[in-house]
């Protein structure tokens, strides 16, 4: 469990980050720290200068975050304790005074371009584009008169002396973005019911159907596969690591005995946490893989050991 008084975040202040982050309850009793990077906030944790952080892993427009599955995948061992699901929508943040007509100019992270696109091409067909660190240091940097607007949540407007010309801008209707809250290694909560776990596995040598036969692991004791994303490890092309979320806690016999089965075939598995899911919605338990079910196939197995089968 997370219990330090400090918690740090993808920053600087005013980012979507910082938002999922104020909608945790402990949020309010935690000194929150903006830090300049993903790195940046999980090195904080890794140095005992933070208890946990909060960073964006996956969008529902672009897919993972490469910054934070890479940070979790290799870097020192790290934990997920929660998740956070975030709407977005952005708003075009400018000076006061400001008209759509005169923004020549606009910045935003590399993301909300992607997500703001036919936006753009529709109202401002002519504007430049320049991507910033994040959404909020765009802002600051329409703020510091180096451009026009920026694409950042309506929220940052009073951090920065800005006033929203449009809201509700996304190009994708239900746009959502996951963060996770990160912490050290420490002993499990017990299972909600509704659950998430999280791993990153290697393969032990490339060949025909490597990969099915890892995921087979899963899919013969009922294990859903929520995400699989592949990641370079960096040692060549063709070289991969597959970061996974599945449905359930360690604790369910299913997913630890699919865990152990990766952990038996594969050069390495990282595992990255158990936590509740943030929707709560409790997965589908297939018949024949429920821990009851795993229970009363072990006894049979004993008794028939036992010449009482």
């Amino acid at each position: 469990m997370l219990s330090a008084s400090r918690y740090t975040y993808l920053g600087p202040e005013g980012t979507f980050t910082e938002a999922a982050l104020r909608s945790l309850p402990e949020a309010a009793t935690r000194e929150l720290v903006p830090m300049v990077s993903v790195p940046a906030a999980l090195d904080a944790v890794r140095s005992g200068s933070a208890g946990g952080a909060l960073v964006p892993i996956e969008n529902s427009v672009e897919g993972g975050i490469t910054a934070t599955l890479d940070e979790l995948a290799f870097g020192e061992p790290l934990m997920i304790y929660r998740e956070v699901l975030l709407p977005i929508a952005f708003a075009l943040l400018v000076r006061p005074g400001t008209e759509l007509a005169s923004v020549k100019t606009v910045t935003g992270h590399p993301a909300a371009q992607i997500q703001v696109r036919q936006w753009l091409s529709e109202h401002l067909p002519d504007a430049v584009w320049e991507s910033a660190a994040s959404n909020a240091d765009g802002a600051r940097l329409v703020q510091e008169g180096r451009f026009d607007g920026a694409f950042a949540g309506e929220f940052a407007a009073p951090t920065y002396g800005l006033e929203p010309l449009a809201t509700e801008i996304h190009d994708a209707a239900n746009a959502t973005t996951r963060f996770v809250l990160v912490g050290r290694p420490a002993r499990l909560a017990a299972p909600t019911g509704a659950d998430k776990t999280s791993a990153v596995f290697w393969l032990r040598d490339d060949h025909p159907g490597a990969l099915l036969e890892l995921l087979q692991e899963f899919a013969i004791r009922g294990v859903n596969l929520m995400r699989i994303e592949s990641r370079p490890t960096g040692e060549g092309l063709g070289k991969y690591c597959f970061s996974v979320d599945a449905e359930g806690h360690l604790t369910d016999r299913r997913v630890g005995e699919a865990l152990m089965g990766l952990r038996r075939r594969c050069l390495g598995v990282r595992f990255l946490g158990s936590y509740p899911r943030a929707d709560e919605v409790a997965g589908t338990v297939v018949r024949g893989t429920g821990d009851a079910e795993f229970t009363e196939a072990a006894d049979w197995l004993n008794r028939a050991l036992d010449g009482r089968g």
